[in-house]
């Protein structure tokens, strides 16, 4: 079965309010996850810490830099995944219609590449 993830993607501002009923959100989201365990998609569940503890690593240059967080130009953070094991990429999609996300957040439905999917090459040349 294929294998999609669904990221959790906040701004400042749908942060903010997601940490004022933390508790509240904590909850709905314990209450989702057994949901897709009893259902038997759940693969992996993970949360990140403040964007602010991060450090970004930037290949625009010769050289990478290293900047430390938070990230001033970023519209939207990253802030979590569920990975799922599912029949289809409208499964996926209705698990993610049924996230506990405050307003102003998005998710984001991906599917995750196979083994098989990488090209010929590409591990020995450095793109994976």
């Amino acid at each position: 079965m294929p294998r999609y993830m669904l990221i959790m993607r906040g701004t400042d501002e749908s942060n903010a309010a997601m940490m004022a009923s933390i508790d509240e959100a904590m909850a709905a989201t314990g209450r989702f996850i057994e949901e897709m365990i009893k259902a038997e998609v759940l693969l992996a569940a993970e949360g990140l810490d403040d964007p602010g503890r991060g450090v970004v690593v930037d290949f625009s240059g010769a050289a990478p830099v290293v900047t430390d967080g938070p990230y001033g130009e970023t519209r939207e953070l990253f802030g979590g995944y569920f990975l799922l094991d599912v029949t289809s990429k409208e499964e996926a999609v209705e698990w993610a219609r049924r996230v506990p996300a405050v307003r102003g957040s998005k998710i984001e439905v991906r599917r995750v590449a196979e083994a098989d999917e990488v090209p010929p090459g590409a591990e020995s040349n450095g793109q994976v």
